[in-house]
Formats: C-alpha cells, structure tokens, sequence
C-alpha cells in the first residue's frame, strides 16, 4: 500500500478530525489518521510523522516515512531535521541532486568541523553521481548542447560544494583552488563569491574586489536581489579599504561585466559547437538534420510558407493524418513557395528509417533538433504554418480526420496571401 503522505503533498489533502477520536492501533490507520490532522503545514506534518515513528518505531514504512520527513524539512527550512533525515537516508539510498544540496549546504551551515567533514564527502558523492550521469550521453532528439550545459553547470555545483566543506575545515588553499574550478566549468555568481571571500579572508583585498563584483555582473537565474545587494555591499566595503573611497568602483563593476559577458560568450560558443540550436527561440534560426544526416537551415526557406508536421512512430493519430497531409502536398505541388517539411521528434532516431520503410514513407524527414520544444509542442500530432515572414501564421494541435485537409489547405492559402497573418493557438478536435 502507497502511503498517504505522497497524495498528502501533492494535493493538499486534508481532513478535519473531532479531537476525541479514539486513536487507531493499526499502523496505516494511525498513519492516515496523523496525516489527516496534519492538513498542509509542514510543520504539523512533521510532528504527525514523528509522532507516527514513536509510536510505531519498528515500522516497515520506515525508510519511505523518513524520505518525506526530509522532503518536508526542506520545505520548512528546517537545517537541523534536513541534516538528521538527509543523512539517514542517505544510508540506505542515493538522493536526486537537489535534494543531496540541500543536506550538504545543511551540513555547511552548522559550521563545524564535523558537519563540514561530512558535507565534503556528499559533495563527493554529488560530483560521483554526476559523472556517472555524464557517461549516458542523450541519444534520440535530445538536444546535445543542452546536455553538456546541464552537466557542466552539475560539476560546477560539485566542485562549489566541497569548497564550502573544506572552508569551514580551514582548508582554504584547496577550497580556493575547488571555487576557481568550479567558475572555469561554469561561471556562475555563487562560486565567484565564493572565490572572493576565500581571498578577502587570506588577505588578497584587491583580487577578492574583482570576483565580487563579477559575483555582482554575472547574468545568473540562480542570484537573486538579497545575494547581488550584498555583493554590491562587499565590493563597496572592501573597495573602500583599499582605495579610501568609492571613486573609480563604477569603471571597477563595468569592467567585471565585461569580463563576463566574455565568459559568457566564449561559452556559448563551446555549446554551439556540439548543438547549434542550442539557446535559439526563434525558429527560423533553427538547423535541422536529416535522416540520412544532411542539414536543413530554415532561414534558407525564409519567403516561402512552411507546413511543419511534427509526428513519431509511437503515434497512431500521426500514421493516419499521414495520408491526409499526402492529399494537402497533391493541392499545392504547383506552389514551390509552399514547403512541406516532416519532423520526426522521436528519442530513439534509429527507429525511424525502419519505420519509414515499413510503411513506405518517403525518406525526406528531419528530426526535430530542439525545435518542438522552442514551439512548445506538447502533443502529438501538431501542425505549425510559418508565414513568409517567419512568423507563426498558425497552429493545430490534433485534427479532425474529416476536415484536416480543407482546414490546413485554407489556412495555407491565407498564408500565401497575406505574408503578414498572425493568428493565436489553434486547436482541432
């Protein structure tokens, strides 16, 4: 039996209870009645679950009771219950990343040797547990680049987090030298603050000034107002101690968000080299590779109207609108400005060419390459129109076997007409 405390979470189940119930001596009613009470507090619902534990201190439930104690000492912001469930299950189980962050940072904030012992080797473990991620390179229509970005930034998290170990240990000419690694990986504002305080802490005034402000620079969705305003007030104050005032430290943060921008950009460049589309939203930027590995820009096709049909070979709605997109392409073979382009957004690629010859589909396919998620694609089949100007003209998510054809026939003569129509999400049932 699933335990409660699952739906409990998701839903923000909860019941009113008379308070002289009797309290029940079976261990799932117990659970179920504690649950109830708890309602959507977290806090309640901690104290229901450790109430439970006492209670019942032999439960087989045990391990999957302890894993939503942590998760909800996450969700209260309770340090000292995260590093007490976080660590009793790291015991018996691997953690998902996230979750293994919070524990570590947990263990880092109790600022002792001890706890800090132990937060370096989970940051260890985290770093372990990235490389073994790294090993299963994406196959299908995984976006490649987007790939080695989420790794990269992973390592970069790994190297930070033992730095914040070996700090509180003393050890700071290896945590230095872990938060320099982990800003080559991934340049991210956290580990140049890092950096920066573990050079205003040995002294190094000047260069700690330089990484504080690049904490301050960075475009980084992870830093937020709180964390930039100190960084903005560390600079300030560190620069007045050298310099004797702020003069100067404007020119000081414009050079620092140069230098990141230039980081920024270097790696973009590395992304781009294993994933073109790799950070594009507008489709028309897109490339996207053929079944037999040929490369098709879109912009090459700017001008013209597109009629994209993103489709996969576990979608039976897909095989049938088939025959029906054959009979819209027959309409329109006199119109060379009208481009049909199919696009398979299959993970597993290597299916698809038996497929095609199964069912003897023409070969001319293009796997996605990211594009269905710039278009937010989230059902299968869709019909996207792109207008001579590039814009969307249209949009059919699905479609009605009986009127697809004249549906997107018309659409695609509006299109051909007015090269500026725009029109909003369209859904056929």
């Amino acid at each position: 039996m699933r335990l409660r405390f699952v739906i409990v979470l998701l839903s923000a189940f909860a019941v009113a209870w008379a308070t002289d119930k009797p309290v029940p001596a079976n261990e799932d009613d117990s659970l179920d009645q504690a649950l109830a009470e708890a309602g959507t507090s977290s806090v309640d619902f901690i104290r229901a679950l450790e109430q439970y534990l006492v209670r019942f201190p032999k439960t087989g439930k045990r391990p999957e009771v302890e894993r939503a104690l942590l998760k909800a000492s996450i969700d209260a912001g309770d340090q000292k219950r995260i590093m007490d469930y976080g660590e009793r299950v790291l015991a018996r189980e691997s953690l998902d990343l996230k979750t293994l962050d919070a524990v570590i940072r947990a263990l880092v904030a109790a600022g002792d040797p001890d706890h800090a012992g132990r937060a370096v080797e989970y940051a260890r473990r985290y770093e372990q547990a990235v490389r073994d991620f790294e090993k299963d390179k994406p196959s299908g229509s995984a976006p490649l680049g987007q790939w080695r970005d989420q790794i990269d930034r992973a390592y970069g998290h790994a190297f930070l987090l033992e730095a914040l170990g070996l700090s509180v240990l003393g050890r700071d000419p290896e945590a230095l030298d872990l938060a320099r690694k982990s800003y080559a990986v991934y340049p991210a504002a956290e580990a140049a603050r890092e950096i920066g305080a573990l050079l205003a802490k040995s002294g190094k005034d000047e260069e700690a000034v330089r990484f504080y402000a690049e904490a301050f620079a960075i475009p980084d969705e992870r830093n937020n107002a709180e964390a930039r305003a100190a960084d903005r007030a560390r600079v300030g104050e560190l620069y007045r101690k050298l310099k004797g005032s702020e003069a100067g430290l404007g020119d000081l943060v414009l050079q620092a968000y140069d230098r990141t921008a230039e980081l920024l950009h270097e790696r973009d460049i590395k992304i781009a080299q294993l994933d073109p589309n790799a950070r594009l939203t507008n489709p028309m930027d897109f490339t996207l590779t053929g079944i037999e590995g040929g490369k098709l820009a879109l912009a090459s096709l700017k001008g013209k109207v597109l009629v994209l049909d993103f489709w996969a070979t576990w979608c039976g709605p897909c095989r049938f609108q088939h025959g029906l997109y054959d009979q819209v392409r027959a309409r329109f073979k006199d119109h060379p400005e009208v481009v049909f382009l199919s696009i398979n957004t299959d993970d597993e690629r290597d299916l698809v060419p038996e497929f095609l010859a199964e069912n003897h589909w023409d070969r001319k396919v293009y796997f996605d390459d990211g594009l269905s998620n710039a278009l937010r694609i989230s059902s299968l089949p869709t019909s996207i129109l792109i207008g001579k100007r590039g814009e969307i003209a249209s949009r059919m998510n699905g479609f009605d076997p009986d009127r697809f054809v004249d549906q997107l026939s018309e659409r695609i003569r509006r299109a051909l007409k007015d090269g500026t129509i725009s029109v909003g999400r369209s859904t056929v049932q």
